[in-house]
């Protein structure tokens, strides 16, 4: 707000309520002041109040019953039940890829509604524009380019790559960018180059399920850190964890956590960064979804302080542009070489016309429109999302509100298994979600689950989430 300037009745409003609810003057579902009410208090138009109160209904504070008024949230501001303090440590073999499989497995069909998916909405990127640059790169790319863009892959892509950090201040050159096929190629390089079979591993809990594969396919322990959905990564036990036993490399998500979707704050990353690098661990850092941010600029990542060169950048086009074309890349810094190397080893190079068809169209510059549009769409859709929970799903049931990604992660007040509950699902509803079981080696939260926000809300889903809610309301009973 610009200095000097008082703030708007319908802001002073909106900060009331917020203060109240806080305060616990208003508790989860009670009933605030009326609209004609609030007018009366305020001495401000009942417009004015009404606005507000929609906007404290898109932010999930509040919510309207039909001919009742406005209603404090029952699941705003509440925590998800309080993670292990110590960190956990998994000291038997990781076994998940198995349940990994069979959920992905079940939730892809097409005929599913897909609260489940791991991807955002298909129908929001430019396929038709990637799909004309892609025919023409294979009719004019040079026929030796299958040879020459092998790891660490196209050189017009990596240089559109470094120059896009150099614009957020990060200064990453060419040499050092390797493209894969897909963040989840680059995490797995990058832990691969950092650790042997055995060794420990510090990850999130919940954690995206992808480092449980990849620490259970490299024969690797996990230790897990709890995250707070509205705090973040637990430094505490962090530090606590890096005193007990030897860690090699930590693989953390700074920006839009999946599931929870919470940010690690500047001086989160900082005490973590100095944490780590006072014990010379590397940091597999997973920002696949750091241009999915919803406020006015990208934040802040680990590789932007890494000044010892530990840190070991992944991210892809697949949430952000072009799902399906594979193509993501590692910022290996002083591990460029290993990283390479094993790359070579293991699928050569990601597909060659699909990062020269993403080259193409970083350079033609409407990726950062494309992008605006996109976050512009997510939020929206989001908000939606966040609403029809608060008012369709079981009293004490809490949801988190990112900052950005597209995910919602959702826990609820009773004990299920979320797995079981998938099952249901599919069979009766053709509804799919991520169960809370796919993100820990334990079963602690196995009473979560993970919703996908980036489609429509259309009547068809509205009508799929209300089945979802009356399901867990009849469980509840």
């Amino acid at each position: 707000m610009p200095s000097g300037r008082e703030p708007s009745p319908a802001i002073i409003v909106i900060e009331l309520i917020k203060q109240q609810i806080n305060q616990q003057v208003w508790l989860p579902g009670e009933r605030i002041p009326s609209i004609r009410k609030m007018s009366q208090l305020q001495s401000i138009s009942p417009m004015t109040v009404m606005k507000a109160y929609e906007q404290l209904e898109l932010d999930g504070w509040i919510y309207a019953k039909p001919k009742s008024g406005y209603f404090v949230s029952p699941h705003f501001n509440q925590l998800l039940p309080t993670p292990p303090q110590q960190p956990q440590v998994v000291n038997q073999s990781i076994n998940i890829n198995r349940h990994v499989f069979e959920v992905m497995r079940a939730i892809k069909q097409p005929d599913v509604i897909p609260f489940g998916s791991a991807f955002p909405d298909p129908s929001l990127f430019p396929m038709p524009t990637l799909g004309r640059l892609l025919s023409r790169t294979v009719k004019t790319m040079p026929y030796d380019s299958g040879i020459t863009d092998l790891a660490p892959g196209c050189e017009s892509l990596r240089r559109a790559i470094s120059q896009r950090y150099a614009k957020a201040g990060i200064n990453v050159s060419a040499e050092q960018v390797v493209i894969t096929s897909g963040a989840t190629e680059a995490l797995g390089l990058g832990l691969a180059a950092v650790t042997q079979p055995g060794d420990m591993v510090v990850i999130e809990s919940p954690a995206f399920y992808g480092a449980l594969q990849t620490i259970e396919r490299l024969h690797l322990k996990a230790v897990e850190i709890p995250v707070c959905p509205t705090k973040g990564l637990d430094t505490k036990a962090l530090d606590s964890c890096l005193e007990r036993y030897p860690i090699k490399a930590c693989w953390l998500m700074s920006n839009f956590q999946n599931p929870t979707g919470v940010s690690l704050a500047p001086k989160q990353q900082r005490a973590v960064y100095d944490l780590l690098a006072a014990r010379n661990v590397a940091i597999i850092e997973d920002d696949v979804y750091g241009e999915l941010y919803y406020g006015t600029h990208k934040p802040p990542c680990f590789k932007a302080i890494d000044s010892e060169g530990l840190v070991i950048h992944c991210s892809s086009f697949s949430k952000s542009l072009a799902p399906g074309f594979r193509v993501g890349w590692a910022l290996a810094g002083r591990f460029t070489q290993q990283v390479t190397e094993l790359q070579f080893m293991s699928t050569l190079s990601a597909p060659v016309p699909n990062q020269h068809a993403i080259a193409s169209y970083i350079k033609e510059g409407v990726y950062d429109s494309h992008l605006r549009q996109l976050r512009r769409t997510l939020v929206k859709r989001q908000q939606q999302m966040i609403k029809a929970i608060h008012q369709l799903f079981p009293a004490g049931t809490t949801v988190t509100k990112s900052d950005g990604g597209y995910f919602v992660w959702v826990a609820l007040p009773f004990d299920l298994d979320s797995s079981e509950l998938l099952t249901l699902l599919l069979e009766r509803y053709r509804i799919s979600i991520a169960p809370g079981t796919l993100f820990s080696s334990g079963k602690q939260y196995r009473h979560c689950i993970r919703i996908n926000s980036s489609y429509e809300l259309s009547a068809q889903n509205y009508e799929a989430l209300k089945a979802l809610a009356q399901l867990l309301s009849s469980h509840k009973q």
